[in-house]
């Protein structure tokens, strides 16, 4: 997920697609604990998207309150 993709998303979009990233992190590392997780990296991608979106969510609330 790029960066510029997330910014044109309303706030509502956002904490819909954060909600969905971490219920994917959340069997990510129950696959991880369980020795079924095949795509490693997919853990470090999501961590990644999640900050992402936190961090845009964050920048437009900022902008909207100045």
């Amino acid at each position: 997920m790029k960066a510029e993709d997330i910014r044109t998303k309303t706030q509502d979009q956002l904490t819909d697609d954060l909600a969905s990233l971490k219920k994917e992190q959340f069997n990510l590392r129950f696959q991880k604990a369980t020795g079924q997780l095949e795509k490693t990296a997919r853990v470090r991608q999501v961590r990644k998207d999640i900050a992402r979106i936190k961090t845009i969510a964050a920048e437009k609330s900022a902008a909207k309150q100045a």
